[in-house]
């Protein structure tokens, strides 16, 4: 009797963003489909996809040694990603790796595969779940919109590395939220590099979904999304003038009431050589203007200090507009310059000791605005989201947490809820970032 060959495994690492997640996913799909397994370490693995970032120095060099290691431990490496749109560096780096690819280049990667461990087709094999792949928990899930960015701000290169906006059909995405929802998805996070900008590049065409017209524009997809009858959460949303239209969808609670909106800066001249959109004064008017159709906004935003010539006076208008603007959460970078971007030719770099210095400042005034508004929740009683559940308790997330990067909700009784359920709990206690509650009876 002749031995049954055994299909062929694939082992997978994945770096970078959510955006670089979701092209994981895309690739871990098209393998599972195709009648390939996962493999979980280096040794079971008949070859190693490494999908890199290549968004500044460090992302680089973790890359780098990601790659590495695979190779090392296994040998047959394919790369993937950001990295691998930075011209050679992953070959002059790492010569004996079997192909580099860009990001968002599923095709590519698997006529690689194909070329390096044809696929063995068994039809028993190739089964995979409606919603595809996923790296992250089953309870919520990141839906990429679109590729690339339009804008050229000076301190990024994601356009040479992903190119311009492409928007995705709108009866696309809907049809992955769709099923992501029927498969026991309880959050949906919509991501791009550009939210907002969404339906730019096809003129906000009008697509379909459920036999009914709908315009490939984030204010009709947020409205449609809102529909499913989950948590949508939007991220990186430029501030352009049709924001507002989504504030009172929130309001009624449609979608979450959650904005993440990377401003980087409050000065107008360092926007103006950042190539930022907006002024400090504008964007305190509109953030005044959505708290009042939507009270319960949670304001999410990054900052970079440090900026070249950034200086000591419009540092200290950043810190004001800060204070003005009490927003919610904040992330900061000491500006980084990262190989290719404009802003490296700028004068006047700021000393290294200088920016650490200037972040601190601003991280110490964020943590005191974070604790102030996070103790005014004590009392209330809010619906949030388990993650973890163990002998401690739950960890759950409001809807003014976005997993990984906001605070969480540690819930003291929470001993027997199950992951993924949606409950009911009073806020007891708060620090500058996390809050603690128990079940509301």
């Amino acid at each position: 009797m002749s031995k049954t060959k055994s299909p062929p495994k694939v082992g997978f690492v994945s770096l970078g963003c959510p955006k670089a997640t979701v092209d994981s996913e895309h690739i871990l799909t098209r393998l599972r489909a195709e009648g390939y397994l996962i493999s979980g370490s280096y040794q079971d693995a008949d070859l190693v996809v490494v999908n890199t970032c290549g968004f500044i120095d460090s992302a680089v060099a973790e890359s780098l040694d990601a790659i590495g290691e695979a190779l090392a431990e296994n040998g047959k490496v394919i790369v993937t990603g950001c990295l691998g749109a930075k011209g050679d560096v992953v070959k002059q780096a790492h010569p004996s790796v079997l192909a580099v690819t860009g990001p968002h280049a599923t095709d590519e990667v698997m006529e690689a595969v194909h070329q390096h461990l044809p696929q063995l087709h068994d039809p028993y094999m190739d089964l995979v779940p409606a919603q595809g792949i996923r790296l992250t928990p089953k309870h919520f899930a990141y839906v990429k919109i679109s590729e690339g960015c339009n804008h050229r701000c000076t301190f990024c290169i994601i356009p040479s590395l992903r190119g311009d906006l492409v928007s995705r059909p709108v009866g696309d995405v809907m049809q992955e939220a769709q099923s992501l929802v029927n498969a026991g998805v309880k959050e949906l996070l919509v991501i791009s590099q550009d939210t907002s900008a969404y339906g730019v590049d096809v003129k906000y065409r009008t697509g379909f979904w459920g036999g009914k017209p709908l315009k490939t524009r984030m204010t009709e997809l947020s409205a449609a999304l809102g529909e499913l009858g989950v948590w949508v959460r939007l991220h990186y949303v430029y501030p352009y003038p049709h924001v507002d239209e989504v504030i009172p969808l929130m309001a009624q609670g449609k979608i979450l009431p959650y904005l993440d909106i990377p401003f980087q800066h409050a000065n107008q001249r360092i926007l103006k050589l950042m190539k930022r959109p907006a002024s400090s004064e504008n964007v305190l008017a509109r953030i005044r203007q959505w708290r009042e159709i939507c009270p319960d906004l949670t304001l999410r935003s990054t900052f970079i200090v440090g900026f070249p010539g950034e200086t000591e006076e419009e540092f200290e208008e950043l810190l004001d507009f800060l204070e003005e603007a009490q927003l919610d959460r904040v992330g900061a970078f000491a500006y980084s310059p990262v190989e290719g971007a404009v802003a490296n030719e700028l004068p006047d770099h700021i000393p290294p000791e200088v920016q650490q210095e200037r972040l601190a400042r601003l991280m110490l005034l964020q943590e005191e605005i974070s604790e102030e508004r996070l103790k005014r929740k004590i009392g209330k009683t809010i619906t949030v989201l388990v993650d973890e559940v163990d002998e401690d308790g739950a960890i759950a997330r409001s809807s003014a947490d976005a997993p990984e990067i906001d605070g969480v909700v540690y819930i003291e009784d929470g001993q027997r809820l199950s992951v993924g359920d949606f409950v009911e709990v009073k806020i007891t206690d708060s620090d500058e970032h996390d809050l603690w509650a128990r079940i509301e009876k």
